[in-house]
């Protein structure tokens, strides 16, 4: 063997075994492949698009039959139509289907998620995690639609379901058309699985606090990201955050000048509706902290001191985390110093 080879081995072994190791540091790691869920995505989208425009009154009856739960919802809240009154029903999908700026887009769609495949392994992961620690969290179907970007997310009980149309990537033409710039980063394949498991999460655990302060909605939102930090081991966190690479770095850079400002504004601890919407809500840049801070930098900071407060207390379980809504206690024993 050569000098070379041997070398190479080497360093393949080094870093095999460093990425074990890092995997293992996880303290709630586990074994996605042993009795692992599987989930599978149900292709709505695909055979909406693919209705016989012609005979529209019987694809619908089809549609009625093999969506039970899904069809109705999508009729009533999307359509805004009666799921009972098939004929308008199937007037505003024919209309839909026929209108030649959606059915570029319905064309786009079929041809982006022509294969889901990796959306359903990052899905199957995190549902597994999620069964394994929350075994009494009832684990969605997942839908994709399509509605004309009328919608990007519907929850019901037994499903949760995405308009595939709306993730077609930060750069679609369309998508500069019909929403600020801002937001057109997240609408991409890469979000879904993440905005599916948040989606979930919130659902599951809802925010709990009396006191409604920044600083309680700022860790409730930080034990959100946290979970997904821990449910999606193998993604980005930056993608869990719907950051760009640069908006991350920028907030570890200046973390400890955003902590300064928000003591300094005594913000952390007001229930002002407007002092919270400029935290924590979608927004070109934070406005209290920079304009070139990214939006959300009270849920990014929540999200670093819950993560501070795991790190530095052991022995407390996922469990106990998403029980634990004494946010005040929460912040001290996080030990949090940017």
């Amino acid at each position: 063997m050569t000098s070379r080879r041997k070398i190479f081995i080497f360093i393949i072994l080094s870093v095999s075994l460093f990425l074990i190791s890092c995997r293992n540091s996880n303290r709630f790691h586990i074994d996605t492949q042993k009795n692992g869920i599987k989930v599978h995505i149900h292709r709505f989208d695909k055979d909406l698009i693919n209705i016989d425009t012609a005979h529209t009154d019987t694809e619908i009856k089809k549609m009625y039959g093999k969506y039970p739960d899904f069809f109705p919802v999508f009729v009533s809240e999307i359509l805004d139509v009666a799921p009972s009154d098939t004929d308008s029903v199937a007037l505003f999908i024919h209309n839909f289907l026929s209108d030649t700026t959606f059915a570029k887009v319905n064309r786009e769609v079929l041809k982006k998620f022509s294969d889901v495949s990796a959306i359903e392994h990052q899905l199957s992961d995190a549902f597994t995690y999620i069964h394994y620690y929350f075994p009494e969290i009832r684990l969605p179907e997942i839908y994709f639609f399509v509605s004309g970007f009328n919608r990007s997310i519907i929850i019901r009980s037994p499903f949760i379901a995405i308009g595939s149309d709306l993730y077609l990537g930060a750069d679609y033409p369309v998508y500069k058309q019909i929403t600020y710039e801002y937001l057109t980063y997240t609408m991409r394949p890469e979000n879904i699985a993440p905005d599916i498991v948040s989606a979930l999460l919130f659902s599951a655990f809802p925010m709990n606090s009396a006191e409604n302060r920044l600083l309680d909605n700022m860790l409730y939102r930080g034990k959100i990201m946290y979970l997904l930090s821990v449910f999606m081991p193998d993604e980005k966190p930056e993608i869990l955050m719907g950051y760009t690479p640069q908006q991350w770095e920028w907030c570890k850079q200046y973390e400890r000048e955003i902590w300064a400002e928000m003591i300094d504004k005594k913000a952390l601890f007001s229930s002002d509706f407007r002092v919270m919407d400029a935290y924590l809500n979608e927004a070109p840049f934070t406005a209290p902290v920079s304009q070139d801070s990214p939006g959300r930098v009270g849920t990014w900071v929540g999200w670093q001191i819950v993560k501070s407060y795991m790190d530095k207390n052991k022995n407390v379980s996922l469990q106990q985390l998403v029980s634990e809504n004494n946010y005040q206690q929460l912040l001290e024993k996080s030990d949090y110093r940017p």
